[in-house]
This record gives structure tokens, C-alpha cells and sequence, in this order.
């Protein structure tokens, strides 16, 4: 049986804090060091829904993909959302680990985990880390696919792969438009538009696109010799979501090799904040 230095030293080589973006607040929020691990559970969100989850499942560590408090805090009182997360851990002996932007360009990282549940060849990183001389690490992933599919097709495979939500999956472009090459970038994906130009990709699934930039990005294609780029837009929690099953077998495959005996889970309570869609009489569909 580990201790908890042990799993978050880890969970650590795999996704180094120092690769963390420098607005990024990763790492080990709620823990003791000594304490004994046995049973760990992986989650995008540390809300209180996950967090009463993992209290159910008798979870001794939750690791999540967002941060808790990411612009820092002065109170953990219980009267607070966050602080009464902050308290129901401590209560239950549970700690908290976050793997945020460290873990969105780790070779494997978000990226891949999206890829794979599209089941899309990944070529190499959208944006690399240009300290890894191996090219592998770096933001977002341009894919490639057995074969062509039209836009329609590829977003129906995002809407049945990734877990269901109430936006589903928005498409801007032709729906018969052809796609063989994607670029992908789970959670919010349209500051990246440059570098998904740069690599010429005929689409791009990614989350939270805003009307001026994706407007912009229609429009720069427009005219050119290449097809109009066609946009995917699906759930920020759905295209972070498949990191969890990804990181639940890296940490699975650690614990075999060092005979702890972890018994890690993934949890499917979906918390993306969006509950419901209606639909505009007559919209295009």
C-alpha cells in the first residue's frame, strides 16, 4: 500500500508541474504525505458533486484535470462552495491533485486522449513544446484519418464517442465538405486558430469557440485555394473527459508495476454546467 508521496511523486513524472503555464495553479491542493492511498478516483471537476463521489466510493485521492482555486483564495471557510469542497476532503481524509495544463501537453496528454476516443491517427502536437526534442509534447494534435469522412459524418462520430451533453456538437461549414486531416485541441481551443491554419488541416474540434473567432476563421478560408476550414465545437467537460480514462490506466500501470495494488476509478458524473438545449424553430440542422 503507497503512501501519498509515492502515487503523487508519480503522477508528478507524468505530468510535471513545471510544465504547467504560469497562470496555471497545479499540484497537490489537500493531502497529508504519509497518509496511506488505496483507492484513487480521476474527475475533470473538483466540485462537490465529484467530491461527495468520491467519499460514496471511500476514495483516499481524487485527481482532477481543472484546478480548485486557480486565481488563489483568502478563505476556505465552509460558507463558500470551494471551501466546503476544501472541508468534505479534509473531513474524509481525501487528498487533491490537479493535472491541468501539464497534463494538456504531456506526450500522452489531453489532446491524444481526445484523438483516441475519435479514434483519429495523431501525426504530432498543433503547437509543440519547444523543450522536447523529441517533438511529441505541445498543445493540441494534428490528426489524420483512415479515411475521408465529410463533416457531417465526422460530427456525428463526436456526438456518439464523446459523452453526451446537452450542446452536443456544433458544426460550422459544409456539412459534405471533406475532411482527412483534423487538428484537435481539448477544452477551449480558439486561441489556437493561427496554428490551426498554419498546418492547412481541413477541420478543427475543439471546445468553446466565441463568435469573432470563429467567424474569423470561416472567413480566412473563404476565398482561398484550400476548403474553408470547418469547425467542430463540443463540450469544454466532453473533450477533457477521455484524459480521465487515459490517466486512470497511466496511474493503473504504475500501480502494477510496483505491486501497490491501487484500485483507481474514473467517474462519469457528468458536471458540464449546461443542462439543457432548445432548439430555434426552423434553425438549420
Amino acid at each position: 500500500m503507497p503512501r501519498l508521496s509515492e502515487v503523487i511523486a508519480a503522477l508528478e513524472n507524468l505530468w510535471p508541474a513545471e510544465r504547467a503555464e504560469s497562470w496555471d495553479a497545479v499540484g497537490t491542493v489537500v493531502g497529508e504525505p504519509g497518509q496511506d492511498v488505496t483507492r484513487v478516483l480521476f474527475a475533470v471537476d473538483p466540485v462537490q458533486e465529484i467530491v461527495d463521489e468520491a467519499v460514496k466510493l471511500g476514495a483516499d485521492l481524487l485527481v482532477t484535470h481543472h484546478p480548485l482555486y486557480l486565481r488563489g483564495t483568502t478563505t476556505v471557510a465552509a460558507s463558500t462552495f470551494k471551501g466546503r469542497v476544501v472541508h468534505t476532503l479534509i473531513k474524509h481524509d481525501i487528498a487533491l491533485h490537479v493535472a491541468h495544463t501539464n497534463a494538456d501537453t504531456a506526450d500522452p496528454g489531453v489532446s491524444d486522449a481526445l484523438a483516441g476516443a475519435l479514434d483519429l491517427r495523431v501525426v504530432r502536437p498543433l503547437v509543440p513544446d519547444p523543450g522536447d526534442p523529441d517533438g511529441r509534447r505541445g498543445l493540441g494534435r494534428i490528426c489524420e484519418l483512415d479515411h475521408p469522412l465529410t463533416v457531417r459524418e465526422l460530427a456525428v462520430r463526436a456526438a456518439e464517442r464523446l459523452p453526451a451533453t446537452a450542446q452536443g456538437i456544433r458544426v460550422a461549414g459544409d456539412p459534405d465538405a471533406t475532411v482527412r486531416t483534423v487538428a484537435v485541441s481539448g477544452g477551449s481551443g480558439d486561441s489556437l486558430f493561427d496554428h490551426v491554419r498554419a498546418a492547412g488541416v481541413d477541420a478543427f474540434l475543439t471546445a468553446d469557440l466565441r463568435h469573432h473567432p470563429a467567424s474569423e476563421a470561416r472567413a480566412h478560408g473563404a476565398h482561398g485555394a484550400h476548403q474553408p476550414l470547418a469547425l467542430l465545437d463540443a463540450a469544454h467537460w466532453a473533450t477533457e473527459w477521455p484524459w480521465c480514462e487515459l490517466a486512470a490506466a497511466q496511474l493503473d500501470e504504475i500501480s502494477d508495476r510496483h505491486g501497490w495494488g491501487l484500485r483507481v476509478h474514473v467517474s462519469k458524473t457528468v458536471t458540464d454546467p449546461w443542462t439543457s438545449q432548445f432548439p430555434s424553430p426552423g434553425a438549420p440542422n
